[in-house]
């Protein structure tokens, strides 16, 4: 989908952050999508891998899928995580690369990185960094990643082509995007594209 000049993008993401800064802040108060280690054992992750992680990398991950379970990653890649929330994705993507590798998580929701970070210290990860940052303007280098990952983040910018150059623009040549996200098999009436509610929930 293009950009939709019905819907302004800034007050989307007011509203994404707005309710992605609740899921950070209250993970338990009960959304309308699943949240923490019972969504993850329903996606399919790794049941030691999350059962290893602090509560702080697992109680506000609300993905849609296992962007993991297309491949895992290699020792030694770069790794960016597109809508990183509070970093859970890019905790398994830093222990699955190693020491040698890196990745970067970059979210907009300052609540989420606020916790990535706490979360990566207790875990002493020092191979994963967060970053502020939007989808449509990646804040990392030109062909700087082997991977790019995300989980239930593209479905919530309303200009999917920009998204997918900038992707491509972060990527090297060669390079893997691994995602895991929502869409629709038929078109969505323009009611349906103004409404924010539709779009968060």
């Amino acid at each position: 989908m293009g950009d939709d000049s019905t819907l302004d993008p800034e007050v989307l993401r007011k509203q994404v952050r707005d309710k992605y800064r609740d899921v950070a802040v209250e993970p338990d108060a009960g959304y309308a999508f699943p949240t923490g280690r019972k969504l993850a054992a329903r996606l399919g992750y790794d049941a030691a891998i999350v059962t290893a992680l602090p509560d702080a990398a697992v109680e506000s991950f609300a993905g849609v899928g296992n962007p993991f379970s297309l491949r895992s990653l290699v020792a030694g890649e770069r790794v960016v995580d597109v809508g990183s929330g509070a970093g859970f994705d890019s905790f398994i993507a830093a222990l699955q690369v190693g020491d040698r590798g890196r990745v970067v998580g970059v979210d907009m929701t300052p609540e989420m990185l606020d916790k990535a970070r706490v979360a990566a210290t207790q875990l002493n990860l020092v191979n994963v960094e967060f970053r502020r940052g939007v989808a449509e303007e990646l804040p990392v280098d030109d062909v700087w990643a082997d991977v790019v990952i995300s989980n239930g983040c593209i479905n919530l910018c309303p200009d999917k082509r920009v998204v997918f150059t900038e992707i491509h623009r972060a990527l090297r040549p060669g390079g893997v995007l691994q995602f895991a996200d929502i869409a629709l098999a038929r078109p969505v009436s323009p009611e349906a594209l103004r409404d924010i509610d539709l779009w968060t929930a």
